[in-house]
């Protein structure tokens, strides 16, 4: 039998009690499994501390390239003693991992790796979880995406958050992104609204992400002209988009089209970060525009508060 290594007094870098680790993972034991799973929720903690980090300004008389070096191994040591607490990322993983394992073993397949779709499911329920204590603050203050619009956006800009707002948090709670993201994503789209897509009768299609509708749609289509990048350049195209009964609609089906898909598995991992969150769905193919990723970072920095 292998014996199973505890990582809960070692160093997070601690490189050799990490292969350790994962040679007693290989045993399918649930004491590995939740180690395994306490030292996911500490590299997630210490990515947080590392982005945090990032932003703060580092150029003081006493910071140099030895105190970076020192406070990146206090951050790694105290990303371990806050998973060995716990936030709640590894008991959301070892029961999504857990259950795949079990459906797994039934059919005699393998167990799934860390970077299946299991773990971006994980990650995503992580994220609703805590998108609900948000959201009890929040009502606990009674501040929404749409209250905080405020007088220093630009009119289109409010009007566009207020109006819009209270669905980009309903889809929040569904996939874990922060609503600011989608909604900044809507406002790509559509010109801040200004330039939806049209159903046939002239009425709106309701339509805030530019989703195609493929032959597997089963709801209404219009057809629009749209701009497609073929080899970096553009070209006019009539396709057929997807047609709803209401904005909430349109963020529903975004919400279950990015949940679904295993292409845009990677894009809810890393959700965290806007960045990161708008390359993510360039490159899996979200948009043909090759500055898309550049123009959403730019819209959800700069444009949107929340």
């Amino acid at each position: 039998m292998i014996s199973q290594t505890d990582l809960s007094n070692t160093a997070a870098y601690d490189v050799k009690g990490m292969d350790g680790l994962r040679q007693s993972a290989k045993a399918k034991d649930p004491a590995a499994l939740k180690e395994a799973a306490t030292q996911f929720e500490a590299m997630f903690i210490n990515m947080m501390m590392k982005s945090m980090r990032e932003a703060t300004p580092q150029d003081g008389i006493m910071d140099s390239q030895q105190s970076k070096m020192y406070t990146s191994m206090l951050d790694q040591q105290t990303s371990q003693n806050l998973a060995k607490r716990g936030t709640g990322l590894a008991d959301v993983l070892i029961r999504q991992l857990s259950s795949s394992n079990q459906a797994l073993a039934a059919d005699g397949a393998e167990a799934p790796s860390p970077r299946s779709s299991s773990m971006a499911q994980a990650l995503a329920a992580f994220r609703q979880q805590q998108g609900a204590l948000t959201e009890g603050s929040a009502s606990a203050t009674g501040k929404t995406l749409s209250d905080k619009a405020n007088a220093t956006q630009a009119p289109h800009v409010r009007a566009f958050q207020e109006k819009l707002g209270v669905h980009a948090e309903e889809a929040s709670r569904a996939t874990g992104i922060p609503a600011k993201f989608m909604l900044g994503q809507a406002a790509l789209e559509t010109g801040w609204g200004k330039r939806e897509i049209i159903a046939r009768d002239g009425s709106s299609s309701h339509n805030l992400f530019g989703i195609k509708a493929s032959s597997d749609w089963k709801g209404k289509v219009t057809e629009a002209v749209t701009t497609e990048y073929v080899n970096g350049k553009a070209q006019r195209k009539v396709e057929k988009f997807r047609a709803y009964d209401s904005y909430a609609d349109s963020f529903k089906d975004y919400a279950q089209l990015i949940t679904n898909n295993k292409r845009y598995e990677k894009v809810l991992a890393s959700a965290g970060d806007a960045s990161t969150f708008a390359h993510g769905l360039q490159k899996a193919g979200y948009a043909t525009d090759p500055n898309y990723a550049a123009k959403l970072t730019k819209i959800i920095k700069n444009s949107l508060v929340g």
